[in-house]
């Protein structure tokens, strides 16, 4: 067993307090990491606060993890001692069904193993995240680092970046299609660069007017401030994908509206309110509602390695892990240029 140093949410709504987090005996092909950096993602904040479903306490949340391997077990063949890594959203999965065969391990049929707020395969264990200084994971859910990429401006690519990566692959976005990204935070603009280096034009709808200088210089072609989609008469039809990233309830009938025949409004953003959409603002164009989650480990491998070709990283404000809860308000308010990431060297301190 490894103790390791963490924050954790004790309980329900709780301010994430310093805790120790017991991480299992290398298994054969399992890696012990040190972790370095730990993005902050907006589902941390609502997992912590119990307003998804089922919740297991105490609970370390992250799950954009880069870090260096310090121990391997016996089996291991894919990484070594010193080897930089990451762990995204999953850290485990059946691997027999049709999913986890064609690599799309997080639609796994019999339910992906999340990083934290899961149980592991033996349905008892359960699995801690990355607001900690060292994590044991089996080494086929590992991905490389490129060298190109900085570790902290990296740590965030591992859920937001495959977040838009996925569909923005799946839809074939490239030369040819335009792309709209719903929403300019932590998901949205880094799917800017994404899409802008796929080759599609790319536009951002936006309700915050002060994002337009920051939409430009991420590679975004146009800015929309939208506050009423039912208004935008010169957008309707302009989009074959519009990629929504907001947690904020949207008038998803309005929105559609904006998609061209065969276009398709693809769900990224969770909001906590139920969301409708008519039928009508579907079949009128032979248009598409569509979701996505994250990609398989080799899609976010090739995601890293596309950033790294294409010089993309998240634009990041570095924290120390006592400010977790100061960041968690500040999340919540919006007040971060895009995503918050854990230094751990604080917390090994």
């Amino acid at each position: 067993m490894y103790l390791a140093k963490a924050f954790a949410a004790q309980r329900r709504g709780e301010p994430l307090t310093a805790w120790q987090v017991q991480r299992r005996a290398l298994r054969p092909r399992d890696v012990l990491i040190e972790i370095d950096f730990c993005g902050v993602c907006h589902s941390d904040l609502h997992q912590a606060r119990g307003e998804w479903g089922r919740q297991l306490f105490p609970m370390v949340p992250g799950h954009e993890i880069v870090g260096h391997v310090q121990r391997v077990g016996p089996a291991v063949s894919r990484r070594q001692v010193g080897d930089r890594v990451g762990v995204g959203c999953f850290v485990d999965s059946c691997r027999r069904c049709a999913s986890c065969l064609e690599g799309l391990e997080p639609y796994c049929e019999q339910g992906m193993t999340a990083t934290y707020n899961s149980l592991e395969r033996d349905g008892l264990t359960r699995s801690y995240g990355g607001y900690a200084t060292a994590i044991v994971v089996d080494e086929a859910y590992t991905v490389a680092i490129p060298e190109a990429l900085p570790s902290d401006a990296a740590a965030p690519l591992l859920c937001a970046g495959i977040t838009v990566y996925s569909p923005l692959r799946h839809w074939r976005a490239g030369p040819g299609t335009r792309v709209a990204v719903l929403g300019l935070g932590g998901l949205g603009h880094v799917a800017v660069k994404i899409a802008r280096a796929l080759g599609a034009e790319v536009s951002v709808l936006s309700h915050s007017a002060r994002k337009e200088q920051d939409a430009f210089r991420l590679g975004a072609h146009a800015f929309h401030c939208a506050t009423d989609f039912a208004t935008q008469t010169h957008l309707r039809g302009a989009f074959d994908l519009i990629l929504h990233t907001v947690s904020s309830r949207v008038d998803l009938d309005a929105l559609a509206g904006l998609l061209r025949r065969d276009g398709t409004l693809v769900m990224l953003g969770i909001s906590p309110e139920p969301q409708g959409i008519r039928a009508f603002s579907l079949i009128s164009q032979r248009r598409s509602l569509a979701g996505s989650t994250m990609g398989g480990i080799a899609q976010t491998q090739e995601m890293l390695d596309f950033c790294a070709q294409h010089g993309i990283c998240c634009d990041i404000e570095r924290i120390r892990m006592q400010d977790i809860n100061e960041a968690f308000e500040r999340l919540q308010g919006g007040d971060v240029r895009y995503r918050f990431v854990i230094d751990m060297a604080s917390l090994r301190a």
